[in-house]
């Protein structure tokens, strides 16, 4: 590895000249890359749900809908409305009770619970269901429903979930700036703390922010990303990935004490030293997002590969980038030097081994309540109601649940050659099923005094296409709950007596799925997470015992951090309980790593239990604490100002996580060392100097 450094110093300027016009092509692909804001559409694609939505489009040229609540308005000036609206790009059709019956059939000819489906004559206000020609997560469909809220004025309210995408995509296009800003100044504020020159915590942002390019860059292959992935990456990238440059820079000053000031060889040096060591340590950050990518949800996939690719663009920037950058500011980083702020903490390394069973014992005592609220912690999948009071879709929606007492809407994909009798039938079964509101098919439609000839062709087209017939659901219960989830499975009972091939789709369904698929996938990579960094500390340290010790330790930090939320009344968003433990795993492991590196080195150099453990204390806590405030400042302050829910809450947890994670490490970590030392030394290789 020393070649190489003495390479990067060689070529430092020719690497920086590179790695900036590398950021154009990078900010190209950025700039190409889409960005998905529909969260179900990660749900497999092999389960019935997502199925029948492909149906749904490609023989009913229909993929999302949405309700406009209008108040306060006559029928001419809905009919000029509805006009307007199906002039929009990818507005595949509008239906209300005027393009359901020609104007010259009387209200009275329709039956009672269509009329009263689409008119509140107490709110004065009538309903209107907007068909689009695209899917729910395409850009097509919400550049349409912009354009409808642009179009319709204060009298007019969108709701559904192609709404609420759009409002999410708006959101976080404003955002997402500002939550890079905050967490490159809160990481100004912690080196500022840690360091001993101004310049360097720019060089090491310069260096890291770079490195983020890439990786966004980079995801240009995938197509797309989804709209959390986009947000979390650069913060999360930034917080992994600064103990690398801080680790450079340490050994960079401990190479120029020993080569007397020669910048040039100890920085060959540091760049040697820093691969072995951070090559190591980032492998175990790479596993924990690897981890995700085994979830039947493939947000996980999607997170997983673009944070483990930002995690292998950070190693390389940290030893070609960051070093070529700290050579050419030298005198700069000479002229700005100051005494470090942050105090010396390794004093208390000697308290902490001498009451170490207090320690112990405190763990033992936290450990209970730590699971039980980590197997209470209650989470949500209702993807719209944490949204902001006042954005356009959650107006929407409210008036829909408020004046029709309309939750969620499903649809039934059936056979076109399934009798009318049978049609009428299923319907009629449907309609009794708790908290249904209303069901349709193109046989039920009609009351008995109206024809089908009076149907207009094009609402018929909406209902029959090719092999498939589509039944209309409206139920009186929102997504996510108990209750639609219990319907959900009566309906299906339903139709499957009917029609043993019919589907049952819509967003109720979907994130039903969701909470069934991701339930497993929560303990599937819990389990692979662990399993992967277990294997790697094995490796690593050729133990028996420390993968035990190490992977406890840090599983206790995450069971407090997860476990919090059941004590506080607080309800997370479901992909948190998902993903938050193997990256909090993944992330902060290196702190009991790097401690037990050190305590090995020192009891195989013949050091006594308690001074070999004092000692890696002391050295490791300065590192362990800068890392985890680093990682810290870079998600502390996004999840204070997101509003965006999702987003907000996982940089929360991802905060509170790195300081319990500290904590748990600097003051448990070392008491378990003094407790099972003698163990440790037994099953563990390297800890005892066989030829003394």
């Amino acid at each position: 590895m020393i070649k190489f450094g003495k390479g990067v110093v060689k070529c430092r300027f020719l690497i920086l000249i590179l790695a900036f016009l590398l950021l154009i092509p990078s900010a190209i692909g950025y700039m190409k890359t889409r960005i998905n804001y529909d969260i179900l559409s990660y749900l497999p694609g092999q389960i019935e749900t997502m199925k029948g939505q492909d149906i749904l489009l490609d023989e009913f040229g229909t993929g999302a809908f949405s309700f406009v609540v209008v108040e306060g308005m006559q029928d001419k000036d809905l009919q000029k409305i509805a006009d307007k609206i199906e002039d929009v790009p990818h507005v595949k059709n509008v239906i209300w009770y005027g393009s359901v019956m020609d104007f010259s059939i009387p209200r009275e000819a329709l039956p009672d619970d269509i009329y009263n489906f689409f008119n509140n004559k107490d709110a004065d206000s009538q309903l209107m269901a907007v068909l689009f020609d695209e899917s729910m997560s395409s850009d097509g469909t919400m550049d349409a429903i912009q354009t409808i809220n642009d179009l319709v004025g204060k009298q007019c309210f969108v709701s559904g979930m192609a709404s609420v995408n759009n409002d999410i995509r708006k959101l976080a296009e404003n955002e997402s700036v500002i939550y890079v800003l905050i967490a490159v100044v809160l990481s100004l504020i912690v080196l500022s703390l840690t360091m001993d020159s101004v310049v360097v915590p720019f060089l090491f942002l310069i260096s890291i922010g770079m490195a983020i390019i890439y990786n966004l860059g980079s995801n240009v292959f995938f197509g797309e990303i989804s709209y959390i992935t986009k947000a979390l990456a650069a913060v999360l990238q930034l917080g992994v990935t600064m103990d690398y440059s801080i680790f450079l820079w340490h050994s960079y000053q401990e190479q120029k004490e020993r080569f007397d000031g020669d910048k040039n060889r100890a920085m060959a040096h540091a760049i040697s030293n820093t691969i072995t060591s951070v090559v190591s340590s980032s492998i175990t950050t790479v596993a924990g997002f690897i981890a995700l990518c085994f979830m039947s949800f493939t947000l996980g996939k999607d997170l997983g590969i673009v944070m483990a690719k930002g995690v292998v663009f950070g190693v390389i920037g940290c030893v070609t980038i960051l070093p070529s950058l700290i050579l050419v500011c030298d005198k700069a980083i000479e002229k700005t030097r100051h005494k470090v702020i942050l105090p010396d903490l390794s004093r208390i390394a000697g308290f902490i081994t001498k009451h170490h069973v207090v320690f112990v014992i405190a763990f033992l005592v936290v450990l209970i309540p730590a699971i039980y609220g980590y197997t209470h912690t209650n989470v949500y999948y209702d993807l719209t109601g944490t949204l902001p009071e006042t954005f356009s879709s959650k107006v929407g929606n409210d008036k829909l649940s408020e004046q029709y007492h309309m939750g969620a809407t499903h649809m039934v994909l059936a056979k076109s050659s399934l009798s009318e009798k049978d049609s009428m039938n299923m319907i009629d079964e449907i309609k009794k099923v708790d908290g249904v509101k209303l069901a349709v098919s193109m046989d039920s439609l009609t009351g008995p005094m109206v024809p089908q000839d009076v149907i207009p062709d094009d609402v018929k087209d909406i209902f029959k296409s090719g092999d498939y017939q589509m039944m209309v659901i409206v139920s009186e219960y929102a997504s996510a709950t108990d209750e639609v989830n219990k319907q959900c499975d009566e309906i299906n009972a339903i139709i499957k007596k009917y029609d043993n091939t019919a589907m049952l789709i819509g967003e109720a369904p979907c994130t039903k799925d969701l909470i069934e698929i991701t339930d497993v996938d929560f303990k599937n990579v819990s389990i692979i997470s662990i399993a992967a960094i277990f294997i790697i500390i094995l490796l690593t340290f050729k133990s028996i015992s420390l993968p035990i010790i190490l992977v406890c330790v840090i599983e206790f930090a995450i069971f407090i951090n997860m476990g919090i939320p059941a004590y506080t009344g607080t309800v997370l968003p479901f992909i948190a309980s998902i993903v938050i433990g193997t990256i909090q795993l993944g992330a902060t492991v290196d702190y009991a790593i790097l401690m037990t590196n050190k305590y090995k080195k020192n009891r195989f150099r013949g050091m006594d239990k308690k001074e070999a453990i004092t000692d890696a204390l002391s050295k490791s806590i300065q590192s362990i604490i800068v890392s985890a405030l680093s990682f810290f400042a870079a998600t502390f302050g996004v999840g204070l100002y997101s509003n965006i829910d999702m987003i907000g809450s996982l940089c929360m947890l991802m905060a509170r996580g790195a300081i319990i994670s500290m904590i748990v490490v600097i003051f448990i970590l070392p008491s378990m060392f003094m407790v099972f030392d003698r163990v440790i030394c037994a099953s563990s290789a390297g800890f005892r100097n066989k030829i003394k």
